[in-house]
């Protein structure tokens, strides 16, 4: 999937601090800070190709990467 701009958006994520180029590309990615049931979240939006689409109607579940050893609280979800 590629990420996409959103008229919500309002930073953008750079690579961590000590991140590896060579081992490892870490692009900019826009964002929204925002809040969910009052508490702080960090929003990105994603558009699958038409590759990934048929695979997701074919009932192919979605992979969420987190690179390091531990797991955030996340979500996935549909902007309406």
């Amino acid at each position: 999937m590629r990420y996409t701009q959103h008229p919500s958006n309002n930073r953008v994520l750079g690579a961590p601090k000590n991140w590896d180029q060579k081992a490892l590309e870490c692009g900019a990615l826009p964002i929204t800070d925002t809040e969910v049931e009052g508490l702080p979240a960090i929003a990105s939006f994603w558009v699958p190709d038409a590759e990934e689409l048929a695979l997701i109607n074919a009932g192919k579940p979605i992979i969420l990467w987190v690179i390091g050893g531990g797991m955030p609280p996340v979500t996935i979800g549909v902007a309406s």
